[in-house]
């Protein structure tokens, strides 16, 4: 009687076993299977009085690989306070900083790009399978010489003016990689677009790591749109009360739904290159960049102007 008892648990778990595998494939497969896009960089429009204190931050250039550097692209320039990591970036507006709707207080954006050459054409039909149509864009750069070089290819899953939020996907041009203004790093793999070749590694002389965690509220339109993108991507995209939690990739990024006028970024969770062994807590502006103890930082805002 007892071998029979355990025969039959055994295989009830085997059977249990066998189907949530079936299961968790077929999720897979619905979702998108391989991780194509990885969070790049967000963006946000943040009160005058907490841009300045960001610009003129002395903790912040310790802390980060810290820039404030004026870009052209696009037909548009643009002034911005980068922090920059191994593989991610956040970059900071005042108000009127950026043209038009982008301009205003609480509007934000983000970016989600793929590590190889091809992906985001992957991505491009993975949406189309999904019935959606991609709206494709090459945003080029201007070094200074008037001469537009190839940046990167976009998409979005919205043709439609945006609210506040306006989230997309890359995929680095090789033609900017090839250009020795562009100080990138050579590929380390055959069709290598990735983060890390992009960005500097000038992290390594700073506190800051990586960016781990991102949460911006947004308008309920805006998340609907933003969703899509992120599951044809291959991130795990769970609803939550008032929104959604994305996970993959290293970065958990966080989107609560809110009226307009409460849109913005909320939190930053940062990775750091080494423990530190007492908690620093430094207030910028409207904002407190809290430090350890151990291998990570916050940085929060209020959501207030």
């Amino acid at each position: 009687m007892l071998l029979k008892r355990i025969l039959q648990t055994t295989l009830a778990l085997t059977v249990a076993l066998a189907t949530a595998t079936s299961t968790a494939h077929a999720q897979a497969a619905e979702e998108g299977q391989r991780q194509l896009l990885f969070y790049n960089h967000a963006y946000s429009v943040v009160d005058r009085e907490t841009a300045d204190a960001i610009e003129n931050s002395a903790y912040l250039r310790e802390f980060a690989n810290f820039e404030v550097r004026t870009t052209t692209g696009g037909g548009i320039t643009w002034k911005g306070r980068y922090l920059k990591g191994r593989e991610t970036y956040v970059e900071l507006f005042a108000e009127g900083d950026l043209p038009g709707q982008d301009a205003e207080f609480g509007s934000a954006g983000m970016a989600v790009s793929t590590e190889r050459v091809g992906d985001l054409a992957t991505v491009t039909q993975r949406l189309q399978d999904k019935g959606i149509a991609p709206v494709p864009y090459r945003q080029t750069r201007d070094f200074g010489d008037g001469v537009p070089v190839p940046w990167f290819d976009t998409i979005r899953t919205f043709s439609d003016p945006y609210d506040a939020f306006d989230g997309w996907s890359m995929e680095y041009c090789q033609e900017y990689f090839a250009d020795p203004r562009s100080d990138t790093e050579p590929e380390s793999y055959p069709g290598d677009v990735s983060r890390e070749r992009y960005l500097p590694d000038a992290y390594q002389d700073h506190s800051m790591r990586d960016i781990t965690g991102i949460r911006i509220a947004v308008t309920e339109r805006d998340l609907a749109n933003t969703v899509p993108l992120l599951k044809a991507g291959g991130f795990n995209v769970k609803s939550r009360s008032g929104g959604i939690v994305a996970s993959g990739g290293g970065t958990t990024i966080r989107l609560d739904s809110v009226p307009r006028e409460q849109a913005g970024l909320r939190q930053i969770d940062f990775a750091l290159n080494q423990p530190i062994a007492a908690q620093h807590k430094e207030q910028i502006g409207r904002s407190t960049l809290t430090v350890g103890p151990g291998s990570r930082a916050v940085w929060s805002f209020d959501g207030k102007k």
